[in-house]
């Protein structure tokens, strides 16, 4: 397993599809994926925000599944540090917090502007797009990302999806670098 740790902010855990790949990318053992608690308090507590008809339970059934697919996947510990951290919106604090607690290289998050690579720097810690982290692993590991996303098409069942529809799926979700270079091994997918 790689020594490389990569902190998924809540915002990549909502929308459904992403989090699913995120997480089926963490067990390529490319890198090691953490979070905390706290983060998917804010995923779930945005998604029932946005989808009201949807139970409390149902995502809090995806929390465990989540943690159960990586292990020592949850951050603890970091709290401490919470206070003593400057970032533009203080709310993000406990995600740096977090990364620096377990020594992450990179916060991967769609809000780059509330990480600014100056209040990271010290930490040594990078921030990232996912369309930029998954497209990185890519060039790391091509095979192993295509796996990752093939497992995802043959698991979408209810109702299935061709290829070409994942990768839309993927485009509707900003992750236009990653589509690019799937579509150079679709064979794989």
């Amino acid at each position: 397993m790689s020594n490389f740790v990569a902190i998924y902010d809540a915002c990549v855990f909502y929308p459904a599809p992403l989090r699913d790949l995120l997480v089926r990318l963490a067990r390529t053992n490319l890198f090691r994926a953490r979070w905390t608690n706290q983060i998917h308090d804010e995923w779930i507590e945005a998604v029932l925000r946005d989808r009201p008809d949807l139970l409390k339970e149902r995502m809090e059934r995806t929390r465990v599944l989540v943690n159960d697919a990586i292990p020592d996947c949850l951050v603890t510990g970091y709290e401490v540090l919470i206070n003593e951290l400057s970032l533009p919106d203080a709310d993000d604090r406990h995600v740096l917090a977090a990364a620096i607690r377990c020594q992450a290289g990179v916060i991967v998050t769609f809000n780059i502007k509330d990480f600014p690579p100056d209040a990271l720097r010290r930490f040594g810690i990078d921030v990232q797009h996912p369309d930029d982290f998954i497209t990185h692993l890519f060039d790391l590991s091509p095979k192993a990302v295509c796996l990752a996303v093939k497992e995802q098409r043959m698991a979408l069942t209810k109702p299935s999806q061709s290829i070409d529809q994942l990768l839309d799926t993927f485009l509707k979700q900003g992750l236009s670098m990653t589509v690019e270079s799937l579509r150079t091994m679709m064979e794989l997918l």
